[in-house]
């Protein structure tokens, strides 16, 4: 009787600790870097802005973004931020989907920008430039898809509002189409 029993038991044991163990073949949960280029401001901007986000968990991730102007000629620019030469942007973002980090977020950001404004001296009747760092706090809105060997394209616009006053400039912008690698 007892070595019947042991026959019956052994199977439930074998097939209970086979299904016990969760085999996951998606990694997109393991993977918690991403690197990631802005195409729009390094095409339309000659900006070189690059990012590194760091994934908490499967709904909030923390990066930061450093930004540079390519070239320094200002005539070339399209009057769109053009004094803005450089910007180091922390960010927390915080993600309304299903999947894993992925999705429609929002974010909130500060940002640590400089650049050169431009005045003009009625004295001498000239322009002159002058240097200044500023800081900005705002928002972002968009979506970052994600593909199963980690291929990531995201989009994403906001707003925020220097806080410094030290330049002429109130609002900064902060947005894209940018192109990545989870890993």
């Amino acid at each position: 009787m007892k070595r019947t029993l042991l026959f019956l038991l052994i199977p439930f044991f074998v097939s209970s600790s086979l299904f016990s163990q969760e085999v996951s073949t998606d990694n997109a949960t393991e993977d918690k870097n991403e690197l990631k280029i802005n195409m729009t401001n390094l095409i339309g901007f000659k900006w070189l802005d690059v990012g590194y986000e760091y994934i908490l968990n499967e709904e909030s991730s923390i990066g930061i973004g450093i930004l540079t102007k390519i070239g320094s000629d200002r005539d070339d620019s399209d009057g769109l931020d053009e004094y803005r030469t450089f910007s180091l942007t922390p960010y927390y973002r915080h993600f309304f989907s299903k999947k894993y980090a992925q999705g429609f977020f929002v974010e909130g950001f500060a940002m640590l920008h400089s650049g050169e404004d431009e005045f003009y001296n009625n004295n001498s009747g000239s322009y002159y430039d002058e240097k200044y760092t500023d800081l900005a706090i705002g928002v972002s809105g968009g979506a970052k898809f994600v593909t199963k060997r980690g291929f990531i394209a995201e989009i994403y616009l906001g707003i925020g509002r220097d806080m410094l006053d030290q330049s002429d400039i109130e609002v900064v912008g902060r947005g894209g189409i940018a192109l990545g690698f989870r890993f």
